[in-house]
Formats: structure tokens, C-alpha cells, sequence
């Protein structure tokens, strides 16, 4: 099942082009990395598949209406701003507003009790999430996108701010929801966690696609040279592939 079909995607912001006729397609089962440099135009490009800002070209979600869009995809932003003090259980129920119960009724009550769990967040679900460190908050606003229970998560830098621990945790759990069948588009920076839990990367550097495919094919040396002017070196593991810029 297509989950997003972005098709020639372009975008300028301030008369700069940003994006250059980007295709790209995600289907159900997919754990997607976009990576590449900072300025490469990844947030753009989830924002413009998103129809969060004014692009040209074409994009499934975009064309959709608001509440079918939020059906279809839950967004975590790189901004992680909280801007009210609520507490955590019912930051989370903001997920569940596109659906009949608006956070009320006995599916919205499982879904967000099984987001709280699936996050390991019970004993803060009283807090007031203001008062939650960053790395929490993140947690918490991850829980938010699982309770929307959409097909599709779209996530930009969801692992920034966390610890070692919870790095693994979240692609862990980004891999699980992918294995269940949703599909799952995160930016990340960190190559070796990008090499170990993703089915496939796509490499973004200077607002075109540089590569789309299996990591071992996308993390070669020529298109980190290309796209990071870096090299890398590749150590593999029992526990999956660790890539180290040298």
C-alpha cells in the first residue's frame, strides 16, 4: 500500500530554491532515513510533502483535506516546543482529535493508554509535561504522533536530544511500527543507527535525491564524499553495522 507519493517536488523559500523535483515514495512496511548535510532541504521536504508550505509538483498527503491528512499521517516537527502546561496524558490525547471520539471516547482511552505504555511513560502521565527534561518531552510528543494511530509517521530528527539509550529505543520502536505494517519517514544524522534499523535511506544533498536504496548501497564512500565531503569507515557488529566519519 503507497503511503506518500511525492512526485517532481520543488521548493524556494525567499527566492531561493531549496528543492529540485523530488520523487519519492514510501510504502506500508517501509522504515525510510532520509539523510544528508544540515541545509539539505529534508524538513522542507517533509514539511512540502505535508503541504505545510507552498511547493510545486505533486504530493498524495498535501492534496488531501485536513482531517483525511490527519488521518493519514502523524508529524513530529524538529521543534519540540510544548506551549501549554498540560499534563502529560493529555498532551498525548491531542493525537486522537482527527478521529469521532476527539480524545473521549473508549478508542481514544486504548489508544492513548497504549502509546503511554509503548513509550514507558506511566508514572509521568499525571505531570505537567512542561516540567518533563527535553529527552521526556520528546517521549511524550512521540507518544502524541503513536495515539493519532495513523498509517504513516512522518519524523524530523526524532532521536536529536535523546540519550544512547532512547536513541535505540525509538528506531527500535520505529522498526517495530514498520514490521507492523505502518510506514515511517524519519530524518536522522546519525548514519550507523540510519545503516542498523532502516529498510532503505534516501540521501538528500543539495535539494536532489543523491541515492534511494538498501543502506549498504546508499552509504558508499563516494556518495558521502558527494554528499558530506567526508569519508567513512564501517565497522559491523553483532548487534548491526556502526559507520564512522574518519
Amino acid at each position: 500500500m503507497m503511503l506518500l507519493d511525492i512526485r517532481n517536488l520543488s521548493v524556494s523559500r525567499r527566492k531561493r530554491p531549496v528543492l529540485h523535483a523530488v520523487s519519492l515514495q514510501l510504502r506500508a512496511g517501509e522504515l525510510v532515513g532520509l539523510i544528508g548535510p544540515n541545509g539539505a532541504g529534508k524538513s522542507t521536504l517533509m514539511e512540502a510533502a505535508l503541504g505545510l508550505i507552498p511547493f510545486a509538483g505533486r504530493s498524495n498527503l498535501a492534496s488531501m483535506t485536513p482531517e483525511g491528512r490527519a488521518r493519514a499521517a502523524a508529524y513530529l516537527p524538529q521543534s519540540r516546543e510544548i506551549a501549554w502546561p498540560v499534563s502529560v496524558e493529555d498532551l498525548i490525547a491531542l493525537g486522537r482529535i482527527p478521529w469521532p471520539g476527539g480524545g473521549r471516547g473508549p478508542a481514544d482511552r486504548a489508544a492513548i493508554d497504549a502509546a503511554i505504555a509503548r513509550m514507558r511513560l506511566e508514572p509521568y502521565r499525571k505531570r505537567t509535561a512542561l516540567r518533563l527534561s527535553g529527552g521526556e518531552q520528546t517521549r511524550a510528543l512521540i507518544a502524541r504522533a503513536l495515539a493519532q494511530e495513523a498509517p504513516l509517521l512522518i519524523a524530523d530528527e526524532p532521536v536529536a536530544g535523546l540519550d544512547p539509550a532512547q536513541q535505540l529505543a525509538c528506531l527500535r520502536l520505529f522498526r517495530s511500527l514498520a514490521d507492523e505494517g505502518r510506514g515511517v519517514l524519519a530524518s536522522i544524522h546519525d548514519l550507523g543507527l540510519a545503516a542498523r534499523f532502516c529498510s532503505r535511506l534516501v540521501l538528500l544533498a543539495g535539494g536532489e535525491i543523491l541515492a534511494d536504496g538498501p543502506p549498504d548501497a546508499v552509504l558508499r564512500d563516494d556518495l558521502m564524499r558527494r554528499a558530506f565531503g567526508i569519508a567513512t569507515r564501517r565497522v559491523d557488529t553483532p548487534d548491526g553495522p556502526a559507520i564512522l566519519p574518519v
